[in-house]
């Protein structure tokens, strides 16, 4: 099931549209990715987080 909501990445309201009604601004998907084992990009997040 794809989600709808979406939260803008200035002033952190959220909506349903693609722009933020009030600011302007683009929206995102506020939810993480989902999880997999089989991940293939894992190891370069997890240097990124870490440093």
């Amino acid at each position: 099931m794809k989600s709808r909501i979406r939260k803008c990445l200035n002033c952190e309201r959220y909506t349903l549209k693609e722009k933020c009604p009030v600011c302007g601004k683009e929206t995102a998907n506020p939810l993480p990715p989902r999880f997999s084992p089989v991940d293939r990009y894992g190891e370069y997040r997890r240097r990124l987080k870490n440093g």
